[in-house]
């Protein structure tokens, strides 16, 4: 390989977390993903550059088709791909692509024509009654060798034309990979492997690490005998279709990922349409999501089976989003949230997943369609975070940093008195650094100040969430919405906890600069911090004394 140097783009581990590296320095991702068909044109993404850019992005998704830089077999055409780069380097944002090439929604429709349409050549998974699906299975040898070749161009052409820059930082391999309409393909040439023994290199994973298991998948197993042979369906019995296809889907996206990586090894992952939870019962059947993708519960067999995709990521339409964060962020796992809602919520998730889960990164879906982007809130908390990228990285991992979001899953913890008002609050009591950190939620005690005080123009649009680091065991940087922050003792009573002071500010490539010092009202005369609706950056340092 040519052009290649140290700062070339790959994942490091730091303390107890994973980051991506870019340049030689950690990078997180303050991402969008643009609509499935706008990076199909320059022209069309001309005037959605600036607005990627009003809304704080430093990292833009852009999906790269096999039917457009493929069109003729054996005939690339990357005029687009240059242009897109080009692009994202005027405006000094970094690129991950999205590689929609066998599959995309678990369904064939970005392959060129001239796979499409060559059922012979490219055969398609069947159903149980043998009808053909929209799908090329994942057991054609052809469509493998295809796909590969197609991206191994793509990944040879990027390193040429960016080896040396670092635009392109990460591509996501595939696009929500499974069969839909059927639990497994029912293919003949499914059914030659259907019909063989299960893979030894499964079978040892499930036995070193019996107890450590989803425990899904530990179920289905050990409920046929947790037997260490057989064909798919004694092993696993009723889960066994599902795993089956995640087994041999793995093994595609993982071959397309090595001949890629075997040209330009930056970090590549896969993203997953949701299924029912790994830890809790759900209802949901495979094939009515796409069976065999990387959900929760099989993703113990997909890092089993594709050792060259470096992350799952889980594109979150749900409203439980920590749960479905827990589920991902476990077997070494970092967290990339690649897809997303778009509104108001994005705003306040985005400071969970950084924080909680030691996230490289966050990206809204669709986010060419924010037509007022500096109005939008999402713009508000990523201008904050941006500066605050270097100190972030620098705490991941340490145990020293919390995120939080109100996604409902948080109950009523305790009593609050604030404003002459006593209301019982949702939140939660945390310990970082020397104290309990009293988390609360603002919308009940807002709604209970509007009827001390009518007409109160207080409304708050996001979640509540924040991010908070302890930068000394009394000193802290605090960001967020929408929230009340109080210092508690340790053992929640032995002494009294005051505010010193507190400063409002930003940081400017990770160096803090100091705005306003709040005080009195503006911080019940040292007794808490207020996170108002629009996010702020506060540097708090606090004491004790009896």
């Amino acid at each position: 390989m040519t052009n290649l140097d140290e700062g070339i783009p790959h994942l490091r581990r730091f303390d107890g977390a994973k980051q991506l590296m870019v340049d030689g320095k950690p990078f997180i991702i303050l991402g969008g993903e643009v609509h499935n068909s706008s990076s199909s044109s320059l022209e069309y993404m001309e005037p959605v550059w600036p607005r990627l850019v009003s809304l704080g992005l430093n990292t833009v998704l852009l999906p790269v088709t096999w039917e457009l830089i493929e069109p003729e077999e054996g005939w690339f055409d990357f005029h687009l791909v240059d242009g897109l780069i080009d692009r994202a380097r005027r405006y000094g944002l970094k690129v991950i692509f999205l590689w929609f090439g066998t599959w995309k929604n678990a369904i064939s429709s970005y392959t060129p024509e001239w796979v499409k349409t060559d059922f012979r050549r490219f055969p398609r998974a069947q159903d149980s009654m043998g009808r053909g699906l929209d799908s090329i299975t994942c057991f054609s040898r052809n469509a493998l060798e295809a796909d590969s070749r197609a991206f191994k161009t793509l990944m040879r052409h990027i390193r040429e034309v960016d080896g040396g820059k670092h635009t392109v930082i990460m591509v996501q391999v595939e696009n929500e990979v499974g069969i839909l309409g059927s639990s497994r393909d029912y293919n003949p040439l499914a059914e030659e492997y259907f019909n063989q023994p299960v893979p030894e290199e499964l079978i040892e994973y499930l036995r070193a690490n019996e107890e450590k298991l989803n425990p899904y998948l530990r179920c289905i197993w050990k409920r046929e005998g947790g037997r260490t042979s057989g064909v798919w369906r004694e092993v696993f019995g009723s889960g066994a279709d599902e795993v089956f296809m995640a087994w041999y889907f793995a093994r595609y996206v993982d071959s397309v990922a090595a001949a890629g990586k075997s040209e330009y090894p930056i970090p590549m992952y896969v993203n997953a349409w949701l299924g029912p939870s790994a830890y809790m019962y759900e209802d949901g059947r495979p094939g009515d999501y796409p069976s065999g993708g990387p959900i929760s519960r099989m993703l113990e067999v997909w890092r089993v089976a594709a050792p060259n995709i470096d992350l799952i990521a889980p594109d979150i339409y749900r409203e439980d989003f920590s749960s479905v964060c827990d589920e991902y962020a476990r077997l070494d796992n970092p967290l990339l949230i690649p897809e997303t809602v778009r509104d108001e919520r994005s705003a306040s998730y985005v400071f969970h997943a950084l924080g909680r889960y030691n996230g490289i990164g966050f990206s809204p879906f669709g986010i060419d369609d924010i037509a007022e982007p500096e109005k939008h809130p999402l713009a508000d908390s990523y201008r904050l975070l941006l500066g605050m990228i270097p100190l972030i990285a620098r705490y991941q991992g340490t145990g020293r940093i919390i995120g939080f979001v109100d996604d409902g899953s948080y109950g009523y913890t305790h009593t609050l008195s604030i404003w002459r008002i006593r209301v019982r609050v949702r939140g939660f009591i945390y310990r970082l650094g020397d104290y309990q950190l009293q988390i609360s939620f603002a919308k009940e005690l807002v709604e209970k100040a509007r009827m001390v005080w009518p007409g109160l123009p207080y409304e708050a649009r996001t979640p509540p969430a924040g991010l908070i680091i302890a930068i000394d065991d009394d000193t802290y940087i605090a960001v967020g919405v929408n929230f009340l922050l109080r210092f508690l003792p340790l053992d929640g009573f032995s002494s009294n906890v005051e505010i010193l002071w507190v400063d409002e500010g930003v940081f400017r490539d990770g160096k803090w600069v100091r705005d306003r010092r709040l005080n009195g009202d503006e911080t019940g005369h040292g007794s808490w911090v207020y996170f108002e609706d629009k996010p702020k950056i506060r540097m708090i340092k606090v004491h004790r004394y009896t």
